[in-house]
């Protein structure tokens, strides 16, 4: 018989016999409030700030008056883990109150364009004092370049991950993974730079007779030149989480490098290659110092990247905000709503065909 149960007979040590005193919700909206009202006073009455100082100094009154609140009540280790606490939480919704003010300032300011004309026209042969005039041609010029710079860039990535993790040793792999580790921070107008002096000015000239020649295709070029060392770093990192016993397992059963990296690892880490390749899919859909100098941004339709100059939607955006037009500010947060509905839309997407892998499953 335990010394508790011959002090108090039948009684079990569980986590329901198991009571503290705690604070009540009550009091911690108290202090909240009377922090607020303090700051308010001081902040407002000296006139020394306005109401994001008054938020920041609440802030600090409430850390300190909830401390002392709760060393009286809970005892002073609870109340270090409580003021702990709230700072966790309130870091985390510092995190997400800029998102959130972006979508809100986004849908707000983006909502007015939303029409079939923005969808369904160019800004072709619109003058500055026409209202009309859409993003047809950035929207087709945003999905091809990113397409072709995906299909670059993406099996290029994966490889070259793979060879890293699975085949690579010696200088010659450290000597790529510090190239990628340099190509990871470049800046988009050197890649735009890149592609303009070898491609546009150089290659383009055999397929023009002899004359350079701006095109969709070229700016897919700049932006697979970002994309590629974002995924190799992300699918790299992801390759190495994938366990050893699987790969071993799999080695027992006879079966050869090539089919188990093909059958196994890659699908185990499909999820966080795909992240991977999601965020370097928005990077390139956002940049604009690439297009502008590789592809021109023509104000109509071009399907053929091959061929012609081409806009896209980042672009369409660095225009109208520019623009002297009293209707092109709208246009240009449309724009900008559309671009990230697009990035959103993949991403989604390819969530969904990620998790139908079927090591998942």
């Amino acid at each position: 018989m335990s010394l508790l149960d011959r002090e108090v007979p039948g009684v079990v040590m569980t986590p329901d016999n198991l009571r503290r005193r705690n604070l009540p919700l009550g009091t911690n909206l108290l202090v909240a409030v009377a922090a607020l009202v303090v700051s308010a006073v001081v902040v407002l009455g000296a006139g020394i700030g306005n109401w994001v100082l008054v938020v920041v100094l609440a802030s600090v009154i409430y850390l300190v008056g909830l401390n002392v609140v709760a060393s009286r009540v809970e005892g002073k280790r609870a109340a270090r883990n409580r003021m702990w606490q709230t700072l966790i939480y309130a870091a985390c919704v510092l995190a997400v109150l800029p998102l959130a003010s972006v979508v809100w300032t986004l849908i707000s300011k983006g909502a007015s364009r939303l029409d079939g004309d923005f969808f369904g026209s160019s800004m072709a042969n619109i003058g500055a004092r026409d209202p009309n005039g859409g993003a047809y041609h950035a929207i087709i010029g945003t999905l091809e370049q990113v397409g072709i710079a995906a299909l670059i860039a993406v099996p290029l990535g994966v490889l070259g991950a793979v060879y890293l993790v699975e085949y690579g040793r010696g200088r010659f792999a450290n000597t790529v993974r510090f190239f990628v580790d340099v190509m990871t921070g470049i800046p988009s107008i050197v890649a735009g730079l890149f592609i303009l002096s070898f491609w546009v000015l150089v290659v383009s000239k055999w397929f023009n007779d002899g004359n350079p020649e701006y095109s969709g295709f070229a700016a897919s070029l700049a932006l697979s030149v970002l994309m590629l060392p974002t995924i190799v770093r992300s699918t790299e990192e992801m390759l190495r989480l994938v366990p050893g016993p699987l790969r071993e397992g799999s080695y027992a059963l006879g079966v050869p490098q090539w089919k188990t990296i093909l059958k196994v690892v890659l699908p185990t880490a499909a999820p966080g290659i795909v992240t991977g390749v999601m965020l370097a899919i928005a990077r390139a859909a956002g940049e604009t110092a690439p297009v502008l100098l590789v592809a021109g941004g023509l104000a109509r339709i071009n399907f053929d990247p091959f061929s012609g100059g081409q806009a896209s939607l980042a672009l369409y955006v660095y225009q109208q905000a520019g623009d002297a037009s009293k209707y092109a500010p709208a246009r240009a947060w449309t724009a900008a709503l559309t671009l990230v509905a697009l990035v959103l839309i993949l991403t989604i997407a390819a969530k969904l065909l990620a998790r139908r892998n079927k090591l998942t499953r």
